[in-house]
């Protein structure tokens, strides 16, 4: 297929092709009374935002840009449902894309989402991340200024031989070639005119030297053929983060209850900015004490599509 063309400033085009592939939904969890909302004190409309004329709304500032990640992997299947067998607590995660220029809602962008699975395993890299019982070696980017002690409320371990990618999992360094043909917990979706995704996954699990967290791409400029999606460029790359006490209820559910890997907190990570809902962190919603019947994610993005960024420019 042929790239489409854009702009002086956008010919630098990363040709993108993702697989079309259809995917069953999975009923939403359902949220009602006693139910618990964690958001980050800075959620919200942002100081001096703008109001579009005429409409209600208002713009965000620019969500954070972040590093890619060793275990991106630019042919993730469009579809809706990213579970496929892995166990977890189910999650229903809601995203809207604005343009932070116009304050208008950015349709037909491809959203690309990654995550590791409730043991910290990444589909396509099952054999080199690092999760599950027992633990991973801490990245080269984990914090150097953590506590030495490990924190009362996180469960223990001991990290296996092995050496993760350079710049570990989920963190820094160049991107790792996929070792396998697993692509659970991926998936792209392109945005409506309203500027909404959805996607259906499970609650991810941890790994040592990364807080919670899920990954994501933003691409506009390209479109769909017959083949998937197809030229343009990426003008987001970012993070997903957790409030640490849905971190906490999440660790007494079966199978996240059964990993024995250091959990490494919110404030500890080194690649969340402390931003709150600039920097990634969601809004998270479920019902009391009843956490395995499921979670609802949302989160509104501010992006650039002029710019690009493609999480390998930091």
């Amino acid at each position: 297929m042929t790239e489409t063309q854009g702009p002086a400033h956008k010919q630098d085009l990363t040709r993108r092709r993702v697989i079309l592939a259809g995917g069953a939904a999975v009923a939403a969890a359902g949220i009602g009374a006693g139910a618990v909302a964690n958001a980050s004190a800075g959620e919200g409309r942002s100081s001096g935002a703008k109001k579009p004329s005429g409409k209600a709304g208002t713009c965000y500032r620019l969500t954070s840009e972040t590093t890619e990640g060793p275990y991106y992997i630019d042919a993730d299947k469009i579809r809706k449902d990213i579970t496929e067998d892995r166990e977890g607590i189910p999650m229903t995660l809601r995203l809207k894309v604005i343009d932070t220029d116009t304050c208008k809602p950015l349709k037909h962008a491809a959203v690309d989402i990654w995550h590791c699975d409730a043991l910290g395993i990444y589909s396509g890299y099952e054999s080199v991340s690092s999760g599950g019982p027992g633990g991973g070696t801490p990245p080269s980017d984990a914090p150097t200024d953590a506590p030495t002690g490990t924190p009362t409320d996180a469960p223990t371990g001991t990290p296996p031989t092995g050496t993760p990618p350079s710049g570990g999992p989920g963190g820094g360094g160049g991107h790792t070639e996929p070792t396998d043909d697993e692509r659970y917990l991926r998936g792209t979706q392109l945005t409506d005119k309203n500027g909404y995704v959805e996607f259906r996954t499970v609650f991810p699990g941890w790994y040592q030297g990364r807080a919670v967290h899920i990954h994501t791409k933003v691409h506009v400029g390209g479109k769909l053929t017959e083949d998937g999606y197809e030229g343009g460029h990426t003008c987001h790359t970012g993070q997903f983060f957790f409030a640490e006490s849905a971190v906490l209820d999440s660790a007494k559910v079966a199978p996240y209850s059964t990993s024995t890997t250091t959990r490494t907190t919110l404030t500890e990570d080194t690649i969340y900015d402390r931003s709150g809902v600039t920097g990634g962190l969601l809004k998270l919603s479920y019902r009391k004490n009843h956490i395995a019947r499921g979670v609802v994610g949302s989160i509104t993005m501010g992006v650039d599509p002029d710019e690009t960024h493609d999480g390998t420019d930091l």
